[in-house]
């Protein structure tokens, strides 16, 4: 178990029980996120936490996978599910990075605060680019802490050892950017409700 599963499985009680942050700018994602959306669609989410994104996005579309490191998360996730009468969605413990999957699969790919708290974005992002379908979508919510918060550089690597924090990547939103388009990827859509809050983008392949 790595460092970042023990501390997302620490808190992933209280995280299910904490309210959006920002609760306007969260619909405004789920309302574009669904634009691109159709009942046919398949659809992969990583990093999903405890479902409540997965949850409410699955009237929508046929099918969701969604996965997440911390097997708490998931269990939280399952049982949210449950109790919404939720079928289309298959929750699974399991990082992006493990994730073995057919090129072309998805419809679309959700990678939501998700990110900047990867080992390697740019290997992921390359995944995502494959396993799409000609014509899919990545959508991602994306925190770049380098635009605003470029000394979590030197505090970040200290706090994930001493436990406080999970691992944690700085860069900015033109790097986010590069790294898309460097994959293959066309931004078909970029809002960023203030400098200091997460990038959200819709990538085309």
């Amino acid at each position: 178990m790595t460092t970042s599963t023990k501390f997302w499985d620490k808190i992933a009680d209280k995280y299910s029980k904490q309210p959006i942050v920002d609760e306007e700018s969260y619909q405004k994602k789920l309302t574009v996120t669904q634009e691109y959306f159709n009942p046919d669609m398949e659809v992969l989410e990583f990093g999903c936490g405890t479902g409540g994104t997965a949850i409410i996005h699955a009237p929508y579309v046929k099918h969701i996978r969604a996965i997440d490191i911390s097997e708490k998360m998931i269990a939280i996730a399952q049982g949210k599910a449950e109790n919404n009468n939720i079928n289309n969605i298959t929750f699974e413990q399991l990082t992006i990075e493990e994730l073995k999957t057919a090129n072309s699969t998805y419809d679309a790919v959700l990678g939501l605060s998700i990110l900047h708290l990867l080992e390697d974005k740019e290997t992921a992002i390359a995944k995502v680019y494959s396993i799409l379908k000609p014509g899919g979508i990545f959508v991602t919510s994306t925190t770049c802490m380098g635009d605003f918060m470029g000394w979590f550089k030197l505090i970040g690597p200290i706090g994930k050892i001493l436990g406080f924090f999970p691992l944690v990547r700085v860069f900015t939103g033109q790097d986010l950017i590069e790294s898309l388009t460097n994959a293959g990827f066309s931004i078909d859509y970029q809002w960023q409700p203030s400098k200091d809050k997460a990038i959200f983008i819709v990538a085309k392949k």
